[in-house]
């Protein structure tokens, strides 16, 4: 047995207990259906169509329990096969499924995701932590890109380095002191160590890092896994580049706006003007986006198609629409980046409308207003909210 897959037969990741399903649902990105509409399907998917999803290294099933629960909830049709190299995070997830009722959505399968070309073609894949892990990354972006069905895409979370300091100086230095132990007395010796640190380390001072501080899993997958590594931007692009993807979107894309933190030079493109968003943010620690194949067309949905149906998601309409109404620009804060949303008075009614289940031609007629005028305030809303990924377009709940 190698030592990842030793790794997670002796502390599956993430730590989770499936009698805790009776009371909460783990919910995020990427793989949360609105967002697999917006960033893959513009928007405009039809869910009377089996969804055939993929979650490619499942680990103990968070992706795969968000994604068939809230398909379940809204009745729409969903096949789902989960693959992990690791049974006991197989076994976890089942359980967690099985809490739900959810078995009979999903196919469980331990097996590596470069055997997904041999699995079908899916609609949709998660692959969440996992590609960093691999020997060779680019064998995994290209597994996952032969199997993917054509007009799907792929949700995805790698490391990031900058908001990761620390981390991989102590990786090493672990792993020549421990590489040889079995991974419960290397997580022992590690602790040991972890407390005779200087207060004044990169990893001491980083705030963005505290799985290591959640459970053994947390500080063994932190800080003693065998092969890890961070993708900055120009690396990352390269490596969908290779696999034959493109970037859809990251969740976030305030966190990549260059004119958030400096100008932009003239000239500069995209991708330079993110890879420098992201040195000057120092804080990014994950990137989080979606995918499409490259050359495929797909776009995000935008306002621009008005038969969409807005969502707003991490936020509750009418208090927002109530702040806005008062001129007001309520903060917003995530892993220590906070922001204002500075949104027009006049779109405190277009906001208030919004259910998930109205689409904005519907919107902008209960307005009463001006549909041009109606559309640039709105255009204005879509900028702002969806920089912070609080703002989502699908049909789901039509």
């Amino acid at each position: 047995m190698d030592q990842v897959t030793e790794q997670y037969e002796a502390y599956p990741y993430p730590d989770r207990n499936p009698a805790d399903e009776a009371r909460r649902l783990i919910t995020g990105s990427p793989s949360h259906p609105l967002e697999i509409d917006h960033f893959v399907f513009g928007g405009c998917r039809d869910w009377s169509m089996p969804l055939r999803a993929l979650v490619a290294g499942g680990g103990t099933g968070d992706a795969l329990i968000q994604l068939a629960q809230i398909m379940a909830q809204a009745g729409k049709p969903c096949e789902i096969t989960y693959v992990d190299l690791s049974t006991a995070s197989r076994r976890i997830a089942e359980d967690r499924a099985a809490a739900r009722g959810l078995e009979g959505m999903i196919t469980f399968v331990t097996g590596s995701l470069l055997e997904a070309p041999e699995m079908g073609e899916f609609d949709y894949i998660d692959c969440c932590g996992v590609l960093h892990h691999l020997p060779d990354p680019a064998a995994g972006f290209a597994a996952l890109r032969a199997a993917l069905a054509p007009g799907g895409g792929m949700g995805f979370m790698v490391y990031a380095p900058y908001g990761r300091s620390g981390v991989y100086p102590l990786q090493e230095a672990f792993g020549r002191l421990f590489g040889t132990l079995a991974p419960e007395a290397r997580l022992a010796a590690a602790r040991e160590v972890m407390a005779r640190l200087p207060a004044g380390h990169p990893f001491n001072t980083n705030p963005n890092l505290g799985d290591h501080r959640d459970s053994d899993a947390g500080f063994y997958d932190l800080l003693l896994h065998s092969q890890d590594r961070a993708f900055d931007i120009p690396a990352l692009l390269s490596e969908l580049d290779a696999g034959c993807w493109e970037l859809a979107g990251f969740t976030m894309p305030v966190l990549y706006d260059l004119a958030e933190l400096a100008p932009r030079p003239e000239g500069m493109d995209d991708e330079k003007a993110m890879a420098v968003a992201e040195m000057l943010r120092g804080t990014i620690k994950t990137h989080v986006g979606y995918a499409v194949a490259a050359g495929s067309g797909q776009t995000p949905a935008s306002s621009r198609n008005r038969s969409l149906v807005p969502h707003l998601t991490g936020i509750e309409a009418r208090p927002l629409a109530q702040a806005v109404a008062q001129g007001k620009a309520p903060q917003v804060t995530f892993n220590g980046m906070s922001g204002r949303l500075q949104l027009p008075v006049a779109a405190a009614p277009l906001i208030a409308r919004v259910d998930g289940r109205h689409s904005l031609s519907e919107i902008f007629a209960a307005s009463g207003t001006d549909p041009i005028g109606t559309g640039a305030v709105w255009s204005r809303v879509e900028s702002v909210l969806t920089g912070w990924g609080l703002l989502r377009y699908s049909g789901l709940l039509r």
